[in-house]
């Protein structure tokens, strides 16, 4: 798959697209005795993040009702939290969910991973001035005081949101990180985790490309093969997240998915999070790059890990169900 197409995702603005008209059909839905969630799940997984807080407002205007609430109200279960995400705005979301990784019992290093170390600057920075005025508290000072290590500053260096994002390469520079992270990594007994940090960090996306290929024809062997001979733990995770970023990040979200729904029981807060958030973004790409992977699509792994109107929600969002 070719990292710099275009990226592809399954849910798109409605065009036409009228609120009204959709609100009357959610409270329709949700009268009287019983609940249409057929009719939820066509109009919600079918609408943009941006129209489905449109649609709420005209739901409050024609019936002085929080759509939110009505919708709690009428849905159960995981149905209940695919669906309050999708009504959720998208900086509030991940400050949710930042906030909940920090703040529970035990850290959820994985979230962190994955919301910290695949976002833009611009999107890291709304991220953090939302968490400030949910929670009147600095998402920089929550981290610090629940991570350590090379981890915490790892995540610390993430949040100045000071990544350079210009799409020209220097293939000077390229050789010269390369020459770096070898003689950090690979060429010493230990390792300078610093250097690591700092090329990985402040580094464009497309110049990271370049080094990661100035690496393999020096070595041999791919970069993130050094990243694993390395480190261990959250920095390795953290620091493979920020590579799969720049190689494939549809593969590190498919992995991601797969992790979710392998083993015993499924990780649904995890499921839901990278579907709602990610199809709008690139969600075929990460369909083709499940199947490629682990040779099963993820239509069929969701079919067979989930049920009820969740399991149709989350295939309506990924293309694979029409309501």
């Amino acid at each position: 798959m070719d990292p710099y197409r275009q990226p592809r995702p399954t849910v798109v603005p409605a065009d036409p697209f009228n609120p009204r008209a959709d609100a009357e059909v959610l409270r329709k839905a949700m009268k009287g005795f019983g609940t249409d969630e057929k009719s939820i799940i066509r109009v919600l997984s079918s609408r943009s993040n941006a129209q489905r807080l449109n649609i709420a407002f005209e739901f409050k205007t024609l019936y002085g009702k929080d759509l939110d609430e009505d919708l709690q109200s009428e849905c159960t279960g995981h149905f209940e939290e695919v669906v309050l995400a999708l009504m959720t705005p998208l900086p509030q979301y991940y400050a949710k969910e930042l906030h909940k990784a920090i703040s529970q019992m035990g850290t959820d290093e994985d979230t962190l991973i994955e919301v910290l170390c695949t976002m833009s600057n611009h999107e890291i920075g709304i991220i953090q001035d939302t968490y400030a005025s949910m929670y009147r508290t600095s998402l920089v000072d929550d981290i610090s005081g629940d991570t350590s290590g090379s981890f915490r500053r790892l995540l610390m260096s993430l949040c100045c949101a000071n990544r350079n994002e210009s799409y020209d390469i220097d293939a000077d520079r390229a050789r010269t990180d390369a020459q770096a992270l070898l003689r950090a990594g690979e060429l010493r007994l230990g390792t300078d985790e610093s250097t690591f940090n700092a090329v990985l960090c402040q580094r464009s996306f497309s110049q990271l490309a370049a080094t990661f290929r100035e690496y393999e024809s020096v070595t041999g062997h791919p970069f993130e093969k050094a990243i694993k001979n390395e480190f261990s733990g959250d920095i390795k995770d953290g620091l493979l997240a920020i590579v799969k970023s720049v190689t494939s990040r549809a593969e590190f979200f498919a992995e991601r998915l797969h992790k979710s729904m392998a083993g015993l029981g499924t990780t649904d807060h995890q499921l839901i999070r990278i579907i709602v958030t990610r199809s709008e973004v690139d969600m075929e790409d990460i369909k083709e790059a499940f199947e490629a992977k682990y040779g099963k699509s993820l239509q069929s792994w969701i079919e067979g890990d989930t049920s009820g109107h969740y399991k149709k929600c989350l295939l309506a969002l990924i293309g694979c169900y029409k309501p």
